[in-house]
């Protein structure tokens, strides 16, 4: 059935590669991104651009409100290109208050105009240190220091506020390290917990066919990580095949 879909991020690495599939599959889709100069991109994919900063939360709110979204997904990210360590440090700061802050405004945003489900992107990478493999059950690791800790600190305010968000389903999808066109990597090799970037894509596919509120890892195949709830309530498949309703 084709709904009302509204991709904040839409024009990230895992966005880019979402929205084709999405508008293929008849839905309308509405596309965040901060630049008005991206706009053109989108309207070339069949995608109605939104050129909002997440940030703005009255403009936000007003903008989903106008799209009527029946789903909503996060996939918002401000980490440098190709991932430059030189730059990571203020990246990685910027991302975490994506995470908190933006996250905020756009659960706020999806709950004013009626979404019923909201999608959003986490890391698999957050998990306390202990004996593996980790389960969504494990804690994350809030004892962390220095940049860790401002990380998995936006982690945690990311999941509490879709998690706990009255009126809507809230799944959280924490994905492995991505690789894949648009990532900065194009190989798995050199990845603990390796994912393409086509299978985050058809993870969020599978997200919203299941309409199962809770958390799941999304990793291939890896020593680390356990992956069994998402094989096992959304058909995530952990051998890298892409493959989605």
């Amino acid at each position: 059935m084709a709904q009302t879909i509204f991709v904040a991020g839409a024009t990230g690495a895992i966005g880019t590669r979402l929205l084709p599939r999405l508008v293929a599959l008849g839905h309308r889709v509405y596309g965040l991104t901060r630049s008005a100069a991206k706009a053109p991109a989108l309207l070339s994919l069949g995608v109605a651009p939104v050129a909002v900063d997440v940030f703005n939360a009255d403009a936000l709110t007003a903008a989903m409100c106008a799209a009527k979204p029946d789903i909503v997904i996060h996939q918002l990210t401000d980490l440098p290109r190709g991932l430059d360590p030189s730059q990571m440090e203020d990246g990685v700061r910027r991302n975490a208050r994506i995470r908190a802050e933006g996250t905020a405004n756009v659960v706020a945003a999806a709950q004013a105009a009626g979404a019923k489900l909201l999608v959003a992107q986490s890391i698999a990478w957050a998990y306390a240190l202990g004996n593996g493999p980790y389960t969504e059950e494990s804690p994350l690791d809030m004892n962390a220091q220095g940049l860790r800790a401002i990380s998995v600190g936006g982690v945690a305010a990311l999941e509490k506020a879709v998690l706990e968000a009255p009126s809507l389903i809230g799944m959280v999808l924490r994905y492995g390290e991505l690789y894949g066109p648009g990532t900065g990597g194009e190989s798995k090799a050199d990845k603990k917990l390796p994912l393409h970037v086509d299978g985050a894509a058809a993870a969020v596919l599978l997200a919203m066919h299941a309409l199962r509120p809770g958390v799941f890892n999304i990793v291939e195949t890896n020593a680390t990580v356990d992956t069994s709830k998402a094989q096992r309530e959304l058909g995530w498949r952990p051998d890298g095949i892409v493959s989605a309703p």
